[in-house]
């Protein structure tokens, strides 16, 4: 097939006339079998580099995607040009998912996208190995390296995989950002028959502006100045899930149409949020780095960053997913020099867990084979830790893996080699040498986007003649005191939910006064309960009620319980005689523990929390809740583990509602 030919049924299948230049490099390359790396920037169309070839070979094309929103996105623009499209991932049901590879195992699908997880399920492998597989594409490519953004282990399988496969058979792995030592490192890993090619990065309609600030509040004071003037709609990142909460709050109590989206959300309300922002329903959504990878939308007007990402890289990619279109559109840093670096460094150093932490899960699995819920319990750490030290070890071939069913046991290689901790401190000191590179961009006076193309490999991009720096025309922070006003007033009446709501139990989403780490309640419960600072102050209390008030409206309890203390005395009996006082709602003191706790704050994952607490609460007179409605206080929420076991119990002893209220949530907590 000649491009003449091939553009023909460009036009048939997916409505365009014609196919850029590279694109038709590396479709050509597809066709006669070979292997190409292609390096392009978002909005380019590389997708369509692996859709069109897998609409003209006899077979699958398997397409490995780390991220289920592009999946749903591609497969549904697909299945409406009458592509056979299909995904497999863990948001669908076991049977859907069943039903689908069956289908690609009668080759009656074109392209299927999965997971790279997908490569350690013994059932897909199994199923795989009957399908007739005409094409492997790699999407997200950078994830391959250790020194990409989003290095992922799994996808050293698919390089197992791809380095099984003959070398006629066309492979595909792409890529929007790949610095020349990642793609490097990708072509070593993959093999020297990957053809690079790469596209130039330059954006000449993303307008790029830097603006420093002196303090947080001058990023609420920015946010509120500007956001009203830019066309809609656009994405606000923030560096954590609780600042998606406050700011888009913010921007709400503003006027502006605006919603927040992290992984804290349950799967419906993501999926719900992203079809309103791609069907622009919203003037802003304010989102961790969890929106926008995969999101087929091409008219994002803004794209404004609350906090410093962690390398040029990361920021690439994702003011990329601005001005798809060709359109003008704003990108902003907000950036304050004297605090704004903390996070990034703090989450280079998480990234990989310390020395004596692998340890532990080493010792573990000497004494048995070991589930990792198992290990979890045996070392008490988060399950985000342990996924990352079982995936290290099985790479250096410390541990073992057995797969059970559906579930995988790990166990120590009696030939194990000693850890080799010396390429973890490679990948931090290159992290925080990405950091240094991101940070100096905040202080450049040359072209922004030049910064960023020279950065990652581009050397030929020129200046974009667009950003502040070219242009010399700058952003300023100007607040006035209504401004000012107006954020004191959001801050005295802002209150955060508390999600706890489950299918099994009758306890509704409650309500806190504060989060701990963003305010003065957090050192005021710090000094009462550590410090010896006698009962919490009576402050506390008004804002307490005035969240009540504000969440619970004129509803009215029959009872208000307290969570039992572990460590706080009679801190939270008193202060919840205060509340009951005030609202009129009678005090019991029914609420007990049948069996002794520990501090909640001892246990690292959502596991060990939850077995420190169930089946520990009992009511010494269950008449009190049966058919009622209850107020249930406690101090400090973190995890909910607690909060949602009481509930649970009170739901099974009758209760009619269990409403939680409590003076203060953490920024944190493992879930």
């Amino acid at each position: 097939m000649n491009r003449q030919q091939a553009e023909i049924q460009l036009q048939r299948l997916f409505g365009f006339s014609s196919f850029h230049d590279l694109q038709w490099k590396v479709i050509e390359n597809l066709m006669a079998g070979r292997r190409v790396l292609f390096i392009e920037k978002t909005g380019f169309g590389k997708s369509l580099c692996f859709q069109f070839p897998a609409t003209q070979l006899d077979g699958v094309t398997i397409v490995f995607s780390p991220l289920i929103a592009l999946m749903r996105d591609q497969v549904r623009s697909m299945q409406k040009k009458g592509i056979r499209a299909a995904a497999i991932n863990s948001n669908q049901e076991p049977d859907e998912n069943r039903a689908i590879i069956e289908k690609a195992s009668q080759n009656k699908i074109d392209i299927l996208y999965i997971a790279p997880e997908r490569m350690e399920n013994a059932a897909w492998i199994t199923a795989a190995r009957q399908m007739k597989i005409a094409m492997v594409v790699i999407d997200e490519a950078h994830c391959i390296s250790m020194w990409g953004q989003s290095f992922r282990p799994n996808y050293r399988r698919i390089v197992d995989l791809v380095r099984f496969l003959p070398t006629n058979f066309p492979v595909l792995a792409t890529t929007a950002t790949a610095t020349p030592r990642v793609e490097e490192d990708i072509l070593r890993q993959v093999g020297g028959q990957l053809i690079p090619i790469r596209g130039q990065l330059m954006r000449n309609n993303l307008r790029l502006f830097v603006v420093q600030v002196a303090s947080e509040d001058e990023k609420f004071y920015w946010l509120a100045r500007y956001i009203p003037s830019f066309r809609k709609t656009g994405i606000v990142y923030t560096g954590t899930q609780v600042e998606t909460d406050v700011f888009s709050n913010w921007l709400q109590f503003l006027g502006i149409n605006s919603a927040a989206y992290s992984a804290r959300l349950d799967s419906d309300s993501r999926v719900r949020v992203e079809s309103d922002f791609i069907a622009s329903r919203f003037d802003c959504v304010v989102s961790t780095n969890a929106l926008g990878m995969g999101i087929d939308k091409p008219d994002i007007r803004f794209i404004i960053h609350t906090q410093v990402p962690q390398s040029p890289i990361h920021y690439y990619q994702e003011i990329g997913r601005a001005g798809r279109d060709g359109e003008e559109s704003f990108v902003v840093l907000l950036y304050n020099p004297e605090t704004d670096d903390t996070l990034p460094r703090a989450f280079i150093d998480g990234s990989k867990p310390a020395a004596a932490t692998y340890q532990r899960v080493i010792k573990a699995t000497k004494r048995a084979l070991m589930g990792r819920n198992e290990i979890i319990r045996a070392t008490n750490l988060k399950q985000t830790t342990v996924g990352i030290i079982l995936a290290d070890l099985v790479e250096q071939g410390i541990l073992n893996v057995q797969q059970q069913g559906a579930s995988k046991k790990y166990f120590y290689n009696p030939d194990a080699p000693e850890l080799d901790y010396s390429a973890f401190d490679r990948l931090r000191d290159a992290q925080t040498a990405e950091l240094e590179r991101m940070l100096e961009y905040t202080e450049i006076q040359s072209c922004r986007m030049e910064y960023l193309c020279d950065y990652l490999g581009d050397a030929h991009s020129g200046n974009c003649g667009v950003c502040d720096n070219d242009r010399r025309e700058f952003m300023k922070v100007q607040p006035d005191e209504s401004i000012k006003l107006k954020l004191q007033e959001f801050r005295e009446t802002f209150f955060p939910l508390l999600e706890v709501e489950t299918q099994r139990s009758n306890i509704v989403n409650g309500v806190a006064a504060s989060y701990y780490g963003v305010s003065n309640v957090g050192a005021a419960l710090r000094h009462s309960k550590y410090e010896g600072g006698g009962d919490f102050p009576d402050w506390l209390l008004r804002l307490c009620l005035k969240a009540f008030r504000k969440h619970y409206g004129n509803l009215r309890f029959d009872v208000l319980l307290y969570v039992p203390p572990t460590e706080s005395g009679n801190l939270v009996r008193n202060f919840a005689e205060k509340i009951s006082k005030t609202l009129g709602v009678p005090l019991s003191h029914d609420l007990i523990k049948s069996a002794p706790t520990s501090p909640q704050k001892m246990f690292q994952s959502g596991i060990t929390k939850k077995e420190n607490v169930q089946g520990k609460f009992t009511l010494q007179d269950t008449r009190i809740v049966r058919g009622k409605r209850v107020l249930l206080f406690d101090d400090i929420f973190d995890s909910g583990v607690t909060i949602k076991e009481i509930g649970l119990y009170l739901t099974n002893q009758g209760a009619e509602m269990i409403a939680p209220l409590v003076i203060a949530r953490t920024v944190g907590g493992d879930i």
